[in-house]
């Protein structure tokens, strides 16, 4: 079998497949149509996200059998076109949960302890006690949507703080030790802080607007690591300007291009610079599952999946 690799990943991908039989061939330059009119040469293609696998590009690849993701999500590819062709899907969710946990606990206590804002004062010369008196995260009662890989792997990372841990997803009896399952309307009841851990599709597209943060009975902490099209973005500045939103870590943005890899280059919207300024806010650019480990993780689990069921 054939694969042509779209991405750069750790070595061992390619290493690992090449020990057990497989050819791979390695395109990381050129433009989707030369991929395209060459595609239909290969029984498998890995990518992360370099450009979107749609119909077109499936009807080229007359002879595709699999596409491995090296990430979580497969927003980028045309799931249910592919699978009507008999193409496997294989994603590596497992590889970056763990790494997804820890940046979004990073974010949550970052917030909470304005760490961000004090760096910055002291760097200025600023010695500002009062003024960076942090809270606890003891205590507080944290609502995780989407409870999947991302959202357990958040759940066991709090499983040392005295905290309750409420998930709400749209299937039935996902909740475990770490987290009690319960309605929405429950949810908003009760959570000081919103952890998104949520694929992008078309239910969770915008999901975070004004109609949904006004249903909260409780200002809440809003950590997003999951998708930025998920939130309005500019919905999410109103409510950290009235208050409904008392800070926001995020990991993604709605204007994040499709491939993830920068921002739009043209004029950003207000919205973004109103996101910039505020000390409240801690950004960082989609790395939450971007680690050293991760990048291994990901690609053994691509790996041991392909193998799997090829071999």
């Amino acid at each position: 079998m054939k694969i042509l690799h779209l991405d750069t990943n750790h070595p061992l991908l390619i290493n690992q497949l090449n020990d057990v039989g497989f050819i791979n061939d390695e395109d990381y330059t050129s433009s989707k149509e030369v991929v395209e009119a060459k595609i239909s040469n290969y029984d498998g293609i890995i990518l992360r996200s370099r450009f979107t696998v749609d119909k077109q590009f499936l009807d080229a690849a007359t002879n595709l059998k699999f596409i491995g993701r090296v990430g979580a999500g497969l927003e980028n590819i045309d799931c249910d076109y592919a699978e009507t062709k008999g193409v496997s899907l294989i994603a590596a969710p497992e590889g970056n949960r763990n790494a997804v946990g820890e940046h979004t606990l990073g974010m949550l206590l970052s917030l909470f302890n304005k760490l961000n804002k004090a760096d910055a004062e002291v760097r200025q010369g600023k010695w500002l006690r009062e003024d960076n008196r942090g809270i606890e995260l003891d205590g507080k009662t944290v609502g995780i949507i989407g409870y999947g890989n991302m959202g357990k792997a958040f759940a066991k990372k709090l499983r040392g703080f005295d905290v309750e841990i409420l998930c709400y997803d749209i299937l039935e009896n996902v909740g475990d030790k770490n987290a009690k399952q319960v309605s929405l309307k429950e949810f908003m009841e009760q959570v000081d802080v919103v952890s998104l851990h949520t694929p992008q599709t078309p239910l969770t597209l915008n999901m975070i607007n004004a109609d949904f943060i006004n249903q909260f009975k409780k200002p809440f902490w809003f950590i997003n690591t999951a998708r930025g099209k998920s939130v309005v973005t500019k919905d999410l500045v109103a409510a950290l300007k009235s208050g409904n939103i008392l800070g926001a870590g995020l990991d993604v943005l709605e204007y994040e291009k499709a491939s993830f890899e920068q921002l739009f280059t043209s004029d950003m919207p207000e919205a973004f610079h109103y996101l910039i300024q505020a000390k409240n806010v801690v950004l960082s650019p989609h790395v939450a599952g971007w680690t050293i480990e991760s990048k291994q993780k990901l690609a053994q689990t691509i790996v041991d999946k392909i193998i799997a069921k090829f071999c």
